[in-house]
């Protein structure tokens, strides 16, 4: 199987990221996916192999919001994920960029989770 260069990075990169972040049942891992349109967010606790909850730009909004996409949509995913959490009794994550680069929606993503009280 052929594989390109720039995927075989990110791979390196991702593999170079997860060996270091491991979540538990007390501080899960907030893993970030982020494809050319959306963006997502798993909390997971790998001891238990559990995703606990998750958001992303396709979740169902509430009324009103508006329409957004990159920054600002990374940044509603931040505050939903963050409130989801809240709700859970979760505290404390560990951030996962799951071998993206740490900028754009990636950072905006972690900012507006840290914002709304989550702490990474």
């Amino acid at each position: 199987m052929l594989t390109s260069k720039k995927v075989l990075r990110h791979k390196r990169r991702q593999r170079s990221v997860r060996k270091r972040t491991t979540g538990s049942d007390a501080c899960p891992r907030l893993c970030v996916y982020r494809s050319s349109k959306h963006i997502y967010a798993q909390v997971i606790s790998d001891e238990s192999g559990v995703t606990l909850l998750s958001a992303s730009t396709l979740s169902k909004e509430p009324a009103g919001a508006e329409e957004g996409k990159g920054v600002e949509a990374a940044k509603r995913v931040g505050l939903e994920i963050a409130k989801l959490c809240e709700a859970k009794r979760i505290a404390r994550v560990v951030f996962d960029r799951n071998g993206f680069l740490f900028h754009g929606r990636v950072k905006a993503l972690a900012e507006a989770a840290r914002e709304a009280g989550l702490v990474l």
